[in-house]
């Protein structure tokens, strides 16, 4: 789990490998963990943070739990009505995705406890919840369960900042960051992470 030192070991063994991690490193410094609490609460946080602001997803959180509790609890959003979840800030759409996630949730058909360890496998299993797909499920499983190869490749940040660290003349694709941190196994989510880290961005 990538905790403080696993995180600290795991950028030291990429910075033996990148010099650009490793100048990048004497520059910022190393992050801080960001793990976080796994099961539903994480992932209707993900849901309710997607293509909006870090401040308008706290805000939208804030009503929620004022409504409904703290953690706003999954059987309270299948209870819940359109209008109710609307004056929090929720869209259709979105309403769509915490219906999903706490149906999964409450039937026991997703159980967080008991992911499959094979990533490939537990991203399958998480991308059956509606609005979550690839990118959510790699920092679901990156922050709360702290897979330490993890690599959400697809997330335009670290193509950004790996670009800069590497030295590259423009951003790489998803498919170009993905071989260039095939040496980087098993450490590709350290990777990541500092990469947010550098470029100053939080994600969850």
């Amino acid at each position: 789990m990538l905790d403080g030192p696993a995180l600290r070991t795991a950028l030291d063994q990429l910075a033996a490998l990148e010099p650009g991690i490793s100048e990048g490193l004497r520059r910022v410094g190393y992050p801080e963990p960001r793990l976080r609490v796994r099961g539903y609460e994480t992932l209707i946080r993900t849901i309710i943070g997607q293509q909006v602001s870090v401040a308008s997803a706290a805000a939208i959180w804030r009503k929620l739990e004022a409504a409904f509790g703290e953690g706003v609890p999954a059987a309270a959003v299948l209870a819940a009505d359109h209008d109710a979840l609307r004056a929090c800030g929720l869209s259709r759409q979105k309403q769509g995705y915490a219906r999903s996630l706490a149906e999964l949730t409450l039937s026991g058909d997703l159980d967080f406890a008991s992911l499959p360890a094979d990533d490939e496998e537990a991203i399958a299993q998480l991308v059956r919840i509606k609005g979550i797909g690839r990118w959510s499920a790699e920092i679901y499983l990156l922050f709360a369960e702290g897979r330490a190869d993890v690599f959400p490749a697809g997330d335009l940040a670290v193509q950004i900042e790996l670009g800069r660290l590497l030295g590259l003349p423009e951003r790489p694709s998803e498919k170009q960051v993905r071989t260039l941190a095939e040496p980087w196994a098993p450490w590709r989510g350290a990777a990541a992470i500092f990469a947010w880290h550098h470029y100053n961005t939080p994600v969850l």
